[in-house]
Parts: C-alpha cells; sequence; structure tokens
C-alpha cells in the first residue's frame, strides 16, 4: 500500500553553503559536480522540491549579498559594472545601501537583457534531478534598489519596470516546476509595495510553472538589515499573482503569524520554520509545534511548504545538511507520517 503524499512540501529558499573545494579550484566541471551534490544531498533529506543551490552566482569579489545582485545586473545592457569615485562617493550618500561600499553597477542607458542567460542556468541543473526542481530569480525591487541611476532620473518604479521587462522575457524560457522571485528589500520599505508589486507581477505572469514570491528581512553576517512588519505588507502580499509565499517566520516574533490570516485564500502560505541565523540544528519536535501554532492559528491546510527563512549559504555545509533532515523529519511528525 503506498503512503498518500504528504500535505505540506518541504523546500529550501534557494541557496547552499559554497563548498570549500569549489572556491578553491573553480571550473565548469567542478560547478557541475558541486550542484550535483548540492542536489543530491537535497534527495537524500528528503525534501520534496529541490533547489540548484545557486552556486553558479557566488561572487568572492561580493560574498556580501552571494551574487545574488551582480549576477542579474552585470550582464544587462545600460548598465555599468565600474563606477567613478564621484559616483561612488554619490551611492554612499544613498540610504539603505550601507551594507555595501560600491554599487554593483551604473545605469547610464535604457535597461536590456544584454547577455544574461537564466534559461541555461536552469537547465544545467535541471537536468541532474527528477524531483519537482525550484529555480529562483533576484526580484525587480530588490535589484532596482542597489544600483545607482544616471539614465532614469533616479526613479527607482521605471527601473523596477525595466529590469522586470528583462527578467519576464528570461523566465519564459524557464523549465521549472517552481519559479521563485526574492524580494529581500521591501520588508524594509512597504511604503514602496504598490510599484514593487506592479514589477513583480509583470515577471510572475510570464512563468510557465508555479509561481512564488519569497520576502524576508535580510541575512548578513547572521543580522537582520532591514526593520519592520509583516502587517505591513499584507496589501503587497494579496496584490501578487502567486501559487504560494515564502516568508521569513522562525526569526520573527510568535505573534507576527496572525498577520497572515488576512492572506487571500488562494495564495499558499510558505512557513519559514527553520531560522538560518541561528546555527543550532531545530529539532522534529520544534517544527512540528511551529505547524501546530500555524494551523491552530490559520487553519487547518493552511500551510502548503515549510523551509528555511533564507537561503542557507552562511552556514557550514553540515549545519544545513542537519536543517534539512530537520524540516523533513518534523512535518512527517506533525502529519502522522513516522
Amino acid at each position: 500500500m503506498t503512503a498518500a503524499p504528504p500535505r505540506i512540501l518541504t523546500t529550501t529558499v534557494g541557496s547552499y553553503p559554497v563548498p570549500d573545494w569549489l572556491i578553491q579550484a573553480p571550473s565548469e566541471q567542478a560547478l557541475l559536480d558541486a550542484t550535483r551534490v548540492v542536489l543530491a544531498t537535497q534527495e537524500e533529506a528528503g525534501l520534496d522540491l529541490v533547489c540548484d543551490g545557486e552556486l553558479y552566482r557566488f561572487d568572492l569579489d561580493h560574498p556580501e549579498t552571494n551574487g545574488m545582485i551582480e549576477y542579474f545586473t552585470t550582464p544587462m545592457s545600460g548598465i555599468r559594472r565600474d563606477a567613478t569615485f564621484q559616483e561612488l562617493l554619490a551611492y554612499r550618500g544613498e540610504a539603505g545601501m550601507s551594507f555595501r561600499t560600491r554599487p554593483p553597477g551604473v545605469i547610464d542607458g535604457p535597461i536590456g537583457s544584454g547577455t544574461l542567460d537564466l534559461p541555461d542556468a536552469c537547465t544545467r541543473a535541471r537536468r541532474l534531478t527528477d524531483k519537482p526542481f525550484k529555480f529562483t530569480v533576484t526580484g525587480p525591487h530588490m535589484l532596482s534598489k542597489t544600483l545607482l541611476d544616471r539614465h532614469y532620473g533616479n526613479d527607482r518604479a521605471a527601473i523596477a519596470m525595466a529590469i522586470a521587462d528583462v527578467l519576464a522575457e528570461q523566465v519564459q524560457h524557464i523549465d521549472a516546476d517552481v519559479v521563485q522571485l526574492d524580494e529581500a528589500n521591501l520588508p524594509g520599505h512597504p511604503e514602496e509595495w504598490e510599484w514593487a508589486a506592479a514589477a513583480a507581477n509583470r515577471v510572475l505572469d510570464c512563468i510557465k510553472g508555479k509561481a512564488a514570491v519569497h520576502l524576508c528581512f535580510g541575512n548578513y553576517g547572521g543580522q537582520s538589515i532591514q526593520r519592520g512588519g509583516w502587517d505591513r505588507l499584507l496589501n503587497y502580499l494579496n496584490s501578487l499573482h502567486v501559487d504560494h509565499i515564502v516568508m521569513e517566520n522562525a526569526h520573527r516574533p510568535v505573534e507576527e503569524l496572525a498577520a497572515f490570516k488576512e492572506l487571500r485564500s488562494d495564495i499558499g502560505m510558505g512557513l519559514g520554520v527553520v531560522d538560518i541565523k541561528r546555527t543550532e540544528i531545530e529539532s522534529a519536535e520544534t517544527i512540528a509545534r511551529s505547524l501546530e501554532r500555524a494551523a491552530a492559528l490559520l487553519g487547518p491546510g493552511r500551510v502548503r511548504y515549510i523551509h528555511p527563512d533564507c537561503g542557507f549559504w552562511m552556514l557550514k555545509r553540515n549545519m544545513a545538511d542537519g536543517k534539512m533532515r530537520a524540516l523533513v523529519r518534523g512535518r512527517d511528525l506533525f502529519e502522522g507520517r513516522c
């Protein structure tokens, strides 16, 4: 007799710790081998929806954002990577980018795709697993906020829309079961939700598989870099054209979960139950209790995914691996599968 499939699916947010040997001797073959390791590790842990670990994006020159910015912006046309001294001073004077001393790029013309090729990155990883596969893309709001502008009159909404057009063209050719947009800046700037949602939806509407959006309050050296609360982003969340959302909850106040009672009923709740800012590996019982609290507050069947709060890339591999195994064990304990 075959066991019924789980009601709640387990996944990660995207990134995985870059293996030391890949950093020491990078090559195309080493990258493929490392991606195989990441996918196999998730499969062995029992995750239902696997990710490639985003290893191909890692940039030793910008470890603070794990390549989630430069990988996307550097190939785009209209964006110059080198900044003059005067531009550096201007960038350092802008609010919200204190965790960086240099911009990932300077916009000096209309933004276009340039040589960006996300479908190729997806295809390389997709062929390495038979499991349902998720591909992650940094969202247009996040990308627009990090660039120094010399073309759009510092109109961040216009920049986001231009970037959204580029990403929309790319995701039309991505073969993944889930494509997830990552927005790590918006939680600290909820007043920008309307144009952020419009830009996100322009991309989400072009996704062939299930569309998801991940939001968190940042993770810089184990620290949050955005302040605020989820209650201020419900209008944004409810306006998204998504199958599900992927939220930071484990590192947040327990009472904050009540805000999601106002989430549109057709949007699946992705509940963060693993705190990536802590090195301690959660027990199955801890994760099961988190699910029990969510079910009691939001209603049975409301949570459709559980996952870490954010990417694993700042942790040691043994910690990330242990937390993934705990995800599955906690879900199974909650559902009475063990």
